[in-house]
């Protein structure tokens, strides 16, 4: 498979490939199975000596992390951005993100919204947020760092702050150019019952990264219903230059069901 191709360059999700192995394992695997590139949510727990001579040993490009968020029955499990009184968990989460991404090479930080609380309205979390991604995007000036925003639909984590592309996008022209972009994740569209292509297509110009994954379950492009050989087609006709995430379950094993990249590929010329 040739990884150059125009407009077509995946990077492994290793939360979410490659699980049979240990995370620490998962570097070189991704590497022998064609990946030139990696992501992954939280890179907290590791060693960061570790995380980056993997990729140095591997030749990987670290494209994506997430700000950092606590254990799941915590406040601020899914973010803290948009969460009233949680200002300097959030401020603290992007120093952090921001010294793992200068020391992995990463340019792409996902920030990490969070669940409106019951007792907040979404004026109030939107003020919220807006003065804390405010203030992340000028604490990341004078660095690589682009902030991405995603919005996660509502079946699978109800609550979300951010519930719509055009919520996202009308946020992101308030942030000084160039330092928020969008994270456009095809399942979490389908999922929120959108026309992915219409979407990707009307939202082009504020992505910044691109995720993949099927819908209905999740599994690898081609395993539901989403129209993969349109996407692939539309990705490479706009121009889109990023990487492609590959945040998907794997039905069987991972690399099972990786021929899904050279129908994809295909597809795109």
């Amino acid at each position: 498979m040739n990884e150059a191709h125009a407009n077509v360059r995946f990077a492994a999700n290793l939360k979410w490939l490659f699980t049979e192995l240990p995370f620490t394992e998962r570097f070189e695997v991704a590497a022998k199975n064609g990946f030139a590139a990696v992501e992954y949510a939280s890179p907290y727990a590791y060693d960061l000596v570790s995380l980056r001579d993997a990729l140095k040993q591997w030749d990987l490009t670290q494209v994506l992390i997430n700000t950092p968020v606590p254990g799941s029955a915590e406040v601020g499990a899914n973010g803290y951005a948009c969460i009233p009184g949680c200002t300097d968990m959030f401020r603290d989460g992007v120093e952090q993100a921001l010294d793992y991404a200068d020391a992995l090479g990463c340019n792409l930080v996902h920030l990490m919204a969070g669940k409106v609380p019951v007792e907040c309205t979404m004026p109030e979390a939107d003020a919220v947020f807006i003065d804390n991604l405010a203030w992340a995007a000028r604490r990341s000036e004078g660095t690589n760092v682009t902030f991405v925003l995603e919005c996660l639909n509502q079946h699978d984590v109800p609550g979300y702050f951010l519930r719509s592309l055009a919520q996202a996008s009308a946020i992101i022209r308030q942030m000084p150019q160039g330092k928020v972009k969008l994270l456009f994740d095809f399942y979490h569209a389908g999922m929120s019952g959108l026309d992915v292509l219409e979407a990707f297509a009307l939202y082009r110009e504020d992505i910044a990264h691109i995720q993949v994954a099927d819908v209905p379950g999740r599994y690898e492009p081609g395993t539901g219903g989403l129209p993969w050989n349109d996407i692939a087609q539309a990705i490479a006709n706009s121009g889109y230059g990023g990487w492609i995430g590959c945040e998907y379950l794997p039905r069987s094993t991972t690399i099972e069901g990786l021929g899904w990249r050279r129908d994809f590929e295909q597809a795109a010329t």
